[in-house]
């Protein structure tokens, strides 16, 4: 990964509280797996920002070196990777994500 492209992974995730890099975009997301998360950060109905990984090759290999995880989406709350699809899911199930996301939200 180019220090460019680590300096814009760095920007993307400190300077947006919710960030997820995906497939597609919030509006139209583009495999099973990012609308899972699309549509969870929906019904907790919190504000949250997306790049389109198909979009940019940089960033679709960027983001995994920078994460230490191999698959899109990657979801990125106050700064800090929290996971994928199947992790958003069960935090979701368990409480745990809203309880982030408020905190994340309030600070």
């Amino acid at each position: 990964m180019t220090p460019e492209v680590k300096a814009q992974i760095d920007d993307l995730v400190t300077n947006n509280k919710i960030f997820v890099f995906m497939k597609g975009n919030k509006l139209m997301p583009q495999c099973g797996f990012s609308n899972n998360v699309v549509q969870i950060l929906n019904t907790l109905g919190v504000p949250f920002e997306t790049i389109d990984v198909l979009d940019n090759a940089e960033i679709r290999q960027g983001i995994k070196e920078y994460s230490n995880w191999p698959t899109i989406p990657q979801v990125y709350i106050d700064g800090k990777f929290v996971g994928g699809s199947d992790i958003l899911i069960e935090m979701y199930r368990k409480g745990e994500l809203q309880q982030l996301v408020e905190v994340a939200l309030a600070s």
